[in-house]
């Protein structure tokens, strides 16, 4: 097999992992809070057994550290997001709206690495529009908290993303990913107890949630992590987006397969999800270009791995 097609079937199963992280966050039954920590934690402690990690945190500057820690406070916070938006709503629901984050990283990306607004871009934002309005007239009344937490989860990825872009070319992968999820379990630590009703973060889980977080850390986190690195060393920036832009279909479909949550939404809510993941498919092809070298710095820590370019 050739090595582009080889990396063309890693990356497909890659993002098909991605796509079991919304079904095993409305699996686990801890909250979010302590899902997320325990997911940060275990992959960190993961990528500290490395040495390659440690001689890259050592080689770091101190101020590349800090923005690192920076950006995994957002990271942290997309997280969280996005696992409350699927326990407030549905898989479905928190697939569809980090479907948002390429259409809001069109948005904030000129703004932070201060370059020129293309105006295909706001086309993009306003295409999608009338998708996020249908998908909220096709869920229940009482699903729609998990639309506005999830669309927030949408922006955080797209803030991370661009602000990752910007040190893209300055660190390990594995150094970046350890630092970024570490911070981020400092974070959390931190900020638990000033939430209401979040409790403690440190949770210890059941048999049953244990094992299903060593599979959302490992098999759904470092594992295609490790994949897409070698992937990305034989595919375009463009290739990879139109892969990594199908992670909310695998997510659906899944959610319809094993958890049955097309008897919770009409027909409105996959009209929508269809105009939405339209527009994201637009954005890569409106602003193609070949040249530029996927990033795996942005593969390491996103639910919406649709942000690289």
């Amino acid at each position: 097999m050739q090595p582009v097609n080889k990396a063309r079937w890693q990356i497909h199963f890659c993002v098909l992992l991605w796509g079991f992280t919304a079904i095993l966050g409305k699996t686990i039954t801890l909250p979010a809070m302590q899902l997320v920590w325990w997911r940060m934690l275990l992959v960190s402690a993961a990528l500290l057994l490395i040495p390659r990690v440690w001689r890259g945190l050592k080689a770091m500057p101190a101020k590349l550290r800090w923005g690192y820690a920076g950006i995994g406070v957002l990271v942290s916070l997309h997280w969280l997001t996005f696992y409350a938006a699927i326990k407030l709503a549905n898989a479905s629901v928190g697939a569809t709206c980090i479907a948002l984050g390429p259409v809001f990283l069109s948005l904030v990306e000129p703004w932070i690495a201060r370059r020129k607004f293309d105006p295909r871009e706001l086309l993009i934002g306003v295409a999608v529009v009338p998708g996020v309005a249908m998908v909220v007239g096709g869920v229940p009344t009482d699903m729609r908290l998990g639309i506005v937490v999830g669309a927030l989860s949408a922006l955080l990825v797209a803030l991370f993303g661009a602000f990752n872009k910007r040190l893209v070319e300055h660190g390990d992968p594995l150094t970046v990913t350890c630092l970024e999820l570490g911070t981020g379990t400092l974070f959390l630590t931190l900020l638990a107890p000033l939430l209401p009703h979040a409790g403690p973060a440190f949770v210890l889980p059941s048999l049953h949630d244990a094992t299903l977080l060593v599979l959302l850390s490992f098999g759904c986190t470092l594992l295609p992590f490790a994949l897409a690195l070698v992937a990305l060393r034989h595919m375009t920036a463009f290739g990879t987006q139109m892969v990594t832009n199908l992670e909310p279909v695998y997510a659906i479909v899944l959610a319809i397969v094993l958890l049955g949550e097309q008897r919770e939404l009409d027909g409105w809510f996959y009209a929508g999800v269809a105009v939405i993941l339209a527009a994201v498919f637009m954005h890569p092809l409106l602003t193609r270009t070949q040249a530029t070298p996927s990033q795996p710095e942005l593969l390491g820590t996103a639910e919406s791995h649709s942000v690289v370019e």
